[in-house]
Parts: C-alpha cells; sequence; structure tokens
C-alpha cells in the first residue's frame, strides 16, 4: 500500500524513536550541557524538540520543568513528552515570568525565547510580511524579561542558555549586553562547537554593545546551511 514517505509517518516515529529537528535548533540543548540529575528548566517549551533533547541528554534522570504560556501550546508539548517516553518532566503553563516568583532554583535554564523568527525565512518567507522594526522592540522587551526572571530562578554557579531563531541584534546581542549590565554577576562563557559560526555583532544602528558578546555564537543560514540561531552561554558567579 502507497502512502506518504515522509518520517512523521513511520512507525518509529510514533514510537518515538525519532524526532525530526531543525539542525540548529540542536545547539542550544547542546550548549546547555545538562547532566542527569540536575534540575532543569525549559522556559519556552513548546512543541518540545529541546525539551527532548535535554531529557536524552540527562538519561531520562533529575527533573524537566517544561513550560509553556497557552493551553494551544500544550498540546503539541504534552505529546511530544509522552510519545518520546520522557518520565522526568514536569509539564506547567504559565508566562515564563513567574518562575522568579516561585523560590525554585535551577542548575540550569534554557530561555529560547519567543522571537521574530527572522532565522526561519528560507522555510516561512512569510515572517518577512510580518516584520516591523515595532515587533522586534517589542520582543526584545519580553526578551529582557524572562532573562531577568531566569537570572532570580537560577542558583549560584548555574547556567542560563539564551537563544533565538532570529538574526536581529536588537534581539540577540542587544539583549545579552543589556543583561550583562543589569546583572554584573553573570558572565558569558565561549561555546565551544565544531560548526561553522560568524562573529558576534558589537554596534547596531549606533549602539555599542559589550564587547563580551563576542563569545556568543551567531549562525547565520549561510554558515551550515540551516536556519539562523543565535546562541549565549551565561554562568551566574
Amino acid at each position: 500500500k502507497e502512502g506518504r514517505l515522509d518520517i512523521g509517518n513511520t512507525i518509529e516515529h510514533a514510537l518515538g524513536y525519532i524526532y525530526v529537528q531543525e539542525a540548529a535548533s540542536m545547539v542550544p540543548p547542546l550548549a546547555l550541557a545538562p547532566e542527569p540529575g540536575e534540575i532543569v528548566l525549559d522556559m519556552c517549551a513548546s512543541p518540545g524538540s529541546k525539551s527532548t533533547q535535554i531529557c536524552q541528554m540527562m538519561e531520562n534522570r533529575g527533573i524537566l520543568v517544561s513550560n509553556d504560556f497557552t493551553g494551544d501550546r500544550m498540546k503539541p508539548l504534552g505529546l511530544n513528552i509522552q510519545r518520546m517516553g520522557i518520565t522526568i518532566a514536569i509539564l506547567t503553563k504559565m508566562y515564563g515570568q513567574w518562575f522568579g516568583k516561585k523560590g525554585i532554583l535551577f542548575d540550569k535554564i534554557l530561555v529560547d525565547a519567543p522571537c521574530s523568527g527572522t532565522g526561519t525565512i528560507r522555510k516561512s518567507p512569510k515572517t518577512l510580511m510580518i516584520w516591523n522594526a515595532k515587533m522586534i522592540e517589542r520582543l526584545s522587551v519580553t526578551q529582557g524579561h524572562l532573562l531577568a526572571t531566569a537570572y532570580e530562578a537560577l542558583r549560584p554557579g548555574g547556567v542560563i542558555v539564551y537563544s533565538t531563531c532570529s538574526n536581529e541584534p536588537i534581539e540577540d546581542e542587544g539583549v545579552i549586553s543589556d543583561f550583562l549590565a543589569a546583572f554584573p554577576d553573570m558572565q558569558l562563557e565561549e561555546i565551544h562547537m565544531d560548526i561553522n559560526r560568524s562573529p558576534a555583532i558589537l554596534e547596531f544602528e549606533g549602539k555599542k554593545f559589550n564587547p563580551e558578546v563576542r563569545k556568543c555564537m551567531r549562525l547565520w543560514p549561510q554558515d551550515n546551511d540551516t536556519e539562523g540561531f543565535f546562541v549565549a552561554r551565561l554562568k551566574k558567579n
């Protein structure tokens, strides 16, 4: 019997042996480097590709709080967590900003922030149709708030990885530069991976960013034939 041949229609996919994930999207969990037994937060988790990757790296041991903020986004997250056989994930539905008020301290936090998605235009041209400067500014404010919340919820010595699928400096180096100014006990760390990358942007529209943003990973689509992505790893001293 003939049918669709895409991976999503295979028995292996249904049984959780396979998760289809864009290559650049795998970089943030690799930069986070979660370990078995740790307490980890994926603040903006849906649809769950990074959460399931994190749990695989943790060997399904420890605790992962996998969060998103709407019911519509929770549905695919829950389905993928279940399909992949994850048993250490706690699913929560709340605005990420609330975690700073809960009194829970995490070893590691992934903030894969909501963004303009300009790094995805090769597969989603409609992204260009909804782009506008005010949207970028509004998103950067939200991204900054999410990072500030992650700081409050992070134990001393813990690690935050901030990532976007945006190539906009205002959402990327700009957010990190402002965050470093607000929280001087946070330190950017180098991300050591054997992949092509481009230099971080140090100045945009007349605004100079903290020189430390050189340690961030900026991936243009042409670097590795992937989506565009931005990744920063920060440690709390």
